[in-house]
């Protein structure tokens, strides 16, 4: 089979940072899933998984986020049939999706949403499991029915919102809590995106939050902040959220900020949260299922109409040069919404 990867860990600018080979096609065993790829979207994981992380031997394939075709499946899986159409994230401790096949635990998948495109949907997985474990089991926003949304007194500042995980994340809250929205955006293009997907308001993390923020609420347009999503810069701004957020405020991050004085939380008695999608896979945990459930979940939101893809550029087909783009693109951190790449 086709599959795009690479033996040492390079610069992106490395004619050898990613190259076109062949492999063997994997087959299904177990709870497996052997879906042929369609489409496949790229997210900073990636990149940071290339520059930093060596082949063992051979070739390393990396990729996470895929929508495709089940062609095959272990003899213990319950959930899917092949034919079935997939989207999903998979596993950081297993072989990608820049791959024509791959192999995927049947607990960490979903059907993929029938009203959105194969790159449509690609670009849904990762963020959407990122933004959903944020709010819901970080951040313990109070959940309401999408028929029943009644505005609560909870107010997230979501910063670096033009991003993948951003993306959703406004989506989800608009959707699913009766939570006032600040996001974060320093572009006028970024602005305009966020605003769209449903940012109650926008500021700029170019500019010092917390006057702006004192403003919103000097004005009587928004409460104090309650929640923290911090998708960038945690290490830039995190003495701006220990000012911004109530007592008993919540701040969770995704990046990974080189270090953090925790203890500058205490006086609030704020609680600190790392969100990271792999942990239930990469230690097989108990309830892997709940992202089965999550995904599902939020296929019946895209059909209904409520979440929209967050897709951004197609680049092309799934092949080496497309990918070193993507890289490129990504590394710049300048990326509205997700990169996407489609078929061999």
């Amino acid at each position: 089979m086709k599959a795009i990867g690479y033996a040492q860990a390079l610069p992106i600018t490395d004619p050898d940072s990613l190259t076109d080979i062949e492999l063997p096609q994997p087959v299904a065993q177990g709870r497996d899933l052997l879906v042929k790829i369609a489409a496949i979207a790229v997210n900073p994981v990636d990149y940071k998984i290339r520059q930093n992380v060596s082949a063992d031997s051979g070739y390393k394939v990396i990729g996470w986020d895929a929508v495709g075709e089940v062609v095959a499946v272990g003899e213990t899986v319950t959930e899917f049939k092949p034919g079935d159409r997939v989207y999903y994230a998979g596993d950081l401790n297993r072989s990608g999706s820049n791959a024509e096949y791959q192999l995927v635990d049947e607990r960490i998948v979903g059907h993929k949403p029938k009203s959105l495109s194969d790159v449509e949907a690609a670009a849904l997985p990762l963020t959407t499991i990122t933004a959903w474990e944020m709010l819901f089991e970080h951040l313990a926003l109070r959940r309401q029915s999408t028929n029943a949304v009644e505005k609560s007194d909870e107010v997230i500042l979501v910063v670096g919102a033009a991003g993948g995980v951003g993306s959703i994340l406004i989506q989800l809250a608009k959707t699913l809590t009766g939570a006032t929205v600040i996001a974060t955006a320093s572009r006028e293009a970024s602005q305009k995106w966020v605003k769209e997907l449903g940012a109650d308001f926008v500021i700029d993390h170019s500019q010092p939050l917390k006057p702006q923020i004192d403003a919103l609420v000097a004005s009587g347009q928004v409460g104090a902040v309650t929640h923290v999503a911090s998708l960038n810069a945690t290490e830039q701004y995190f003495e701006s959220y220990i000012e911004a957020l109530v007592p008993f405020g919540k701040i969770a991050f995704i990046d990974d900020p080189k270090s953090l004085d925790v203890m500058k939380i205490k006086p609030k008695s704020l609680s600190l949260h790392i969100e990271f999608m792999f942990a239930r896979s990469m230690h097989q945990a108990a309830d892997m299922h709940q992202q089965h459930e999550l995904l599902e979940r939020v296929t019946d939101l895209v059909d209904q109409g409520r979440i929209r893809t967050t897709a951004g550029k197609h680049l092309g087909k799934i092949n080496a040069e497309h990918l070193k783009a993507a890289h490129a693109e990504l590394e710049s951190g300048r990326t509205v919404g997700k990169i996407v790449l489609e078929g061999f």
